[in-house]
């Protein structure tokens, strides 16, 4: 059997979901795993949760035979990578980091630089419904306790439609706030 199925058929059978599997040239191999998403509920991967996953999948890949020197199973942590449909569901409104496969190029001329292909902004539906976009502002951002003129006129918005097709990688973004976790607002 092939390795992604291996992990696959393991991961789920555990109750769990596969996010990402990496391979290293050093033999590590990094799986990452989550809870099934389902809307209302914000499940953690915890210690005990990679535990049970690595043990079974010491087990499972020795039966299969398949050669690594160190297995390592995480949590997505901050930077959680985004590459299916439903991450995009579930994730929409959160603040993302986008690096497109190729440049914007000359439909881009005027508002963004044509060569930029990395972009941070919120996740959104696109007006159709159907696709996503990213909207950002190149304002600077308001650091605490700082004072903004009330004659200060805001930058524009920018909003960029993409499909999944067309980008390299999306993550959320690292954003750390100390003062604790805040409920998400109802839109």
């Amino acid at each position: 059997m092939a390795l992604q199925q291996i992990v696959q058929e393991t991961v789920t059978g555990l109750g769990y979901d596969l996010v990402e599997i990496d391979r290293t040239a050093g033999g590590l191999l990094r799986i990452t795993i989550d809870w099934p998403w389902q809307p209302g509920s914000e499940l953690f991967i915890n210690v005990e949760d990679c535990e049970k996953v690595n043990r079974q999948l010491q087990f499972a890949l020795e039966v299969d035979g398949v050669a690594y020197n160190r297995l390592e199973v995480s949590s997505p942590g901050i930077d959680r990578p985004l590459s299916r449909e439903q991450d995009f569901v579930r994730f929409v409104g959160e603040l993302i980091d986008i690096t497109l496969k190729a440049p914007m190029g000359e439909s881009a001329v005027g508002l963004v630089n044509p060569t930029r292909k990395k972009f941070r902004g919120t996740l959104e539906r696109d007006a159709t419904g159907q696709g996503w976009q990213i909207v950002w502002s190149d304002a600077p951002v308001v650091k605490p306790g700082q004072k903004v003129s009330k004659k200060r006129i805001p930058l524009p918005a920018h909003a960029l439609g993409f499909t999944l097709d067309e980008l390299r990688d999306a993550r959320l973004a690292p954003v750390v706030d100390f003062k604790g976790r805040k409920p998400k607002l109802e839109a």
